[in-house]
């Protein structure tokens, strides 16, 4: 399922230059401010608008071979090596106090499209093409997929003994995010966990999924095999991936006053109000910031058991709870994907910034969900199902140019 590659990747001591956040989680302007003064930050290469005028549209030809230029040019400048050797990559991520360490590499295409790499999210067509017009205009592969791997304490042992030694780069980025890369290039430890990955049943895509689609599109449109049948990933161990929870905020309330909502959610939940911000301890609980105040909403034990009794995965998500017994039948919406009336906000924007968008009144309620475990995100892949969309945020997020993949014409990966 997987291989060992020829990374590009930070030239000694410049990691720090040179690590940058994931392209998908800045607007054009936030990476425009981040990337200030900072001339090779792979911001440069994952967001090229910056360096153009503002008023470009991102998707503009013009943006993505700014970006191949970017990257010809960081590499021009001794800021990204390619090693000479394939190998494999140890990767840590370090955020408050939480530690988890996976293992970059290339995957396999024919392994994603065979489903024993497995998704669980639909994916927008707009975005898959940028990332296509992305890889092919750089050639490479330069934001890894992050993926889950089932317990496997053999795979635990070699990367915790392989970080024992002292790290290619160690760098903690503004974000607070730690990030250390140890390389792996001895034939017998690469060769263990090549067979090690390859007998596990699956892998599991967990943030990544407009990219592993672009990568198999890209695939398709070449002959032969070559690097270009595989897609770069970091391959965590499913105990150590943090998913945070990831909020609902509503802009009205269905023609509601305050009282009758309260009023029907009683119908299906215990409600009590809460003087300080709910944070749910379960599935069935969710709290909910209205009129200026907390409460904290545990569901009923009828509509909970018949929920647990369900043999469908979805139905035991805590999305799925809120969106059946708060989200449609309350407030009427039914379809989160295009009514405008919902918006997501990621955990890791914490619960004050719930209380903040209903209190500022760009907001009128906001409910704070239980976390998805990756437990119940493997039982839905396993079961060939799709999340409900904005299921999951993943914490800490990879670092765009710690490793790259450069797209080779036919010498593998």
């Amino acid at each position: 399922m997987i291989k060992p590659f020829r990374a590009l990747r930070p030239a000694p001591g410049r990691a720090a230059e040179v690590l940058a956040p994931p392209y998908d989680v800045l607007s054009s302007s936030e990476a425009r401010e981040r990337a200030k003064g900072k001339p090779w930050s792979f911001l440069h290469v994952s967001k090229a608008e910056i360096d153009l005028d503002p008023a470009i549209d991102p998707y503009a030809p013009a943006v993505y071979a700014k970006s191949a230029a970017n990257l010809k040019r960081t590499i021009e400048a001794g800021m990204l090596v390619r090693d000479a050797k394939p190998g494999y990559y140890v990767y840590r991520l370090t955020w408050r106090g939480h530690v988890e360490t996976g293992l970059a590499a290339v995957a396999s295409l024919a392994d994603y499209a065979g489903n024993r790499i497995r998704r669980h999210e639909h994916t927008t067509p707009a975005k898959e093409d940028d990332r296509v017009r992305q890889i092919e205009a750089v050639n490479a592969q330069t934001g890894p997929v992050m993926l889950g791997y089932p317990t496997a304490p053999q795979i635990d042992a070699v990367l915790g003994r392989a970080a024992a030694a002292s790290p290619e780069f160690d760098v903690t980025a503004d974000d607070g995010v730690r990030h250390q890369l140890w390389v792996v290039a001895d034939d017998a430890t690469v060769a263990t966990l090549t067979r090690e990955v390859d007998s596990l049943p699956a892998l599991y895509i967990a943030d990544g999924h407009h990219r592993s689609a672009a990568a198999a599109r890209v695939a398709a449109a070449r002959t032969g095999q070559g690097s270009h049948s595989y897609f770069l990933a970091v391959l965590f161990p499913q105990n150590e991936m943090t998913i945070l929870d990831y909020n609902r905020v509503l802009r009205d309330l269905h023609g509601h006053a305050p009282e009758a909502v309260l009023a029907q959610l009683r119908e299906r939940y215990s409600v009590a109000a809460s003087d300080q911000a709910v944070r749910p301890a379960s599935p069935n609980e969710t709290g909910m910031f209205l009129d200026g105040r907390w409460y904290r909403m545990t569901l009923r034990a009828d509509r909970a058991a018949e929920a647990a009794q369900s043999a469908d995965p979805i139905d035991h998500l805590p999305i799925t709870l809120v969106t059946r017994n708060i989200i449609e039948p309350v407030f009427g919406i039914t379809d989160p994907r295009t009514d405008k009336r919902i918006d997501f906000v990621g955990g890791g924007r914490g619960l004050g910034e719930l209380e903040r968008l209903v209190s500022s009144g760009q907001m009128a309620v906001a409910f704070a969900l239980y976390p998805t475990q990756m437990t119940d995100l493997m039982a839905v892949a396993d079961a060939g199902k799709i999340m409900p969309p904005k299921s999951t945020w993943f914490e800490p997020k990879l670092a765009d140019g710690a490793v790259s993949h450069v797209l080779d014409r036919g010498d593998g990966a």
